[in-house]
């Protein structure tokens, strides 16, 4: 059985989820995990995601600002892929959910104040990279084709998808109208008629 504690203080959202997830499936003998944060927020996040895995979860205020989440984690909770047990050799399993797609429709997420909008929409495109299942697709339109191009705080991660083998379309009129055509940086360029087909075929759209 092992011990562990991983310091999320100071990280912003996903991140303390993120790091708590990457190292429960580490302890692939168990043990207990212990995660250090500092707001309210990020324990209630972390204990949702304790109680999703069926961990035994537990937190403790030791000070204003200072937070510690337990998990108990037993042996064997992280099982093998079918694929990973097979006696013949097999190729990385597609992580992509045949029929979901991202819709990025501007640069921000939500209403409101701009900068706090920018700071969300980070911190989604984020998220889609830890998930176990990523969208098969991303569109991005309007000012969402900011997010693709030179100069955008989700570069990487947009960049990292698509070596994932997710496909991301950029509407050739939103960049056009941003003057933004020699500026696209990942993924490639799409129109409305194929936005529009895109959509009315996915099994699932998730917009920010």
């Amino acid at each position: 059985m092992e011990t562990k504690t991983v310091d999320a203080r100071g990280m912003a959202c996903p991140l303390p989820v993120v790091n708590a997830k990457k190292a429960s499936e580490e302890m692939t003998q168990g043990g207990t995990l212990t995660v250090l944060v500092d707001n309210e927020i990020a324990v209630q996040n972390l204990t949702k995601f304790g109680n999703s895995k069926g961990f035994t979860v537990s937190s403790e205020k030791k000070a204003e600002k200072d937070f510690a989440i337990t998990f108990q984690i037993p042996a064997n909770s992280v099982q093998p892929s079918p694929a990973a047990s097979s006696d013949e050799p097999a190729c990385t399993p597609d992580s992509k959910k045949h029929g979901l797609v991202a819709v990025l429709s501007a640069n921000t997420m939500g209403n409101g104040e701009e900068q706090l909008g920018k700071i969300l929409m980070k911190s989604f495109i984020f998220a889609l990279t830890k998930q176990d299942q990523l969208p098969e697709t991303i569109l991005c339109y309007n000012s969402g084709a900011y997010l693709t191009c030179e100069g955008s705080d989700s570069l990487e991660d947009l960049k990292s998808l698509e070596a994932e083998g997710v496909k991301i379309l950029t509407c050739g009129t939103c960049l056009d109208f941003y003057g933004l055509k020699e500026k696209l940086a990942v993924g490639g360029v799409t129109n409305m008629y194929e936005i529009v087909e895109i959509m009315e075929n996915a099994g699932t759209i998730v917009r920010p």
